[in-house]
């Protein structure tokens, strides 16, 4: 068995799988904490931030030696590697935790989650554009058959967006059209890689898509042997329009809104929106699997990134 921690902004998770012989990958343990560590900023990870994050190490090593898992990787993303005390953070895992702290790039962090995506999908006929919204940065990349034809780290996640943007309650016009120009400016390289790699199928990898949409959309979560999950956008859109429109109160009397999320869904589906208009997408689809299972696979060394 081989187990990834992704320790996310917002969430961290471990994931302990089984690679089968046929390539299909088999759950043993999967667990999320909203651990919000740059809840007191992304500069800084704050006491009660650094506190949890900590806790939930311990948490997970607990698991780790639960299911005698030997074989582990621990990814820390944007704000691992952003925050001023990040490494004091990493010294603390491995003292309190005994876990080694990875930190990877965006363009490493986009290769884990093409790894996942791929591996979920049916083998690709088309080009698709893979959107990973995580709480410090999303990650895009440009997919065909012959492999990733392009693919970039964008510092525009759900902490982050809503730190900048988000004020009002519900968000006001005046918010909204300054993220929409954010984005803008922003994701000009993803635009002129459109350009030259166009593509009109949006594909949305675990995260934000699989909590924010598939929960909220009624859709039910891929089964073991279905990995990926096709949206409607009449229906992805409209839903979008309700949550932009909506106060705090109102998001945290949905129940099919995690609570943890009600703060941030706001931005994410105005980023969605943002890259659905992008891309001219006529099909969306959600992916199951994302850095979690592209780690996996990746650390069995019978796959690539381009096996699925």
């Amino acid at each position: 068995m081989t187990a990834i921690l992704d320790l996310g902004t917002n969430t961290f998770h471990l994931l302990i799988a089984r690679v089968e012989t046929d390539g299909s990958l088999t759950t043993v343990f999967r667990e999320r904490r909203f651990v919000k560590i740059a809840a007191e900023g992304i500069e800084t990870i704050g006491d009660a931030s650094f506190a949890r994050g900590i806790e939930t190490l311990i948490h997970f090593r607990k698991k780790l030696e639960e299911y005698n898992v030997t074989r582990f990787r621990a990814f820390g993303t944007a704000a691992l590697r952003t925050a001023s005390n990040g490494s004091a953070f990493l010294a603390a895992a491995k003292r309190e935790a005994d876990i080694d702290i990875e930190l990877i790039s965006g363009d490493e962090e986009a290769r884990l989650i093409t790894a996942g995506v791929l591996h979920a999908l049916p083998p690709l006929r088309e080009r698709i554009l893979i959107m990973d919204i995580g709480g410090g940065s999303t990650e895009f990349i440009l997919a065909d058959a012959v492999g990733v034809q392009w693919q970039r780290s964008f510092p525009v996640g759900m902490s982050t967006l809503t730190k900048a943007f988000h004020h009002s309650d519900p968000i006001s016009p005046a918010e909204v059209a300054a993220l929409d120009a954010h984005l803008v400016a922003r994701l000009q390289p993803l635009r002129r890689a459109l350009i030259e790699f166009p593509c009109d199928h949006l594909v949305g990898s675990a995260g934000a898509f699989e909590i924010l949409l598939l929960e909220s959309l009624g859709i039910a979560l891929p089964s073991a042997r279905e990995t990926s999950v096709p949206l409607s956008i009449p229906d992805l859109l409209r839903f979008g329009e309700r949550i932009i429109g909506s106060t705090l109160a109102e998001r945290l009397a949905l129940p099919e809104i995690p609570a943890e999320r009600a703060d941030m869904i706001v931005v994410a589906m105005l980023l969605i929106r943002h890259a659905v208009g992008i891309v001219g997408a006529e099909r969306v689809t959600f992916s199951g699997y994302a850095l979690k299972e592209g780690g996996v696979l990746i650390l069995d060394s019978r796959f690539s990134i381009g096996d699925s």
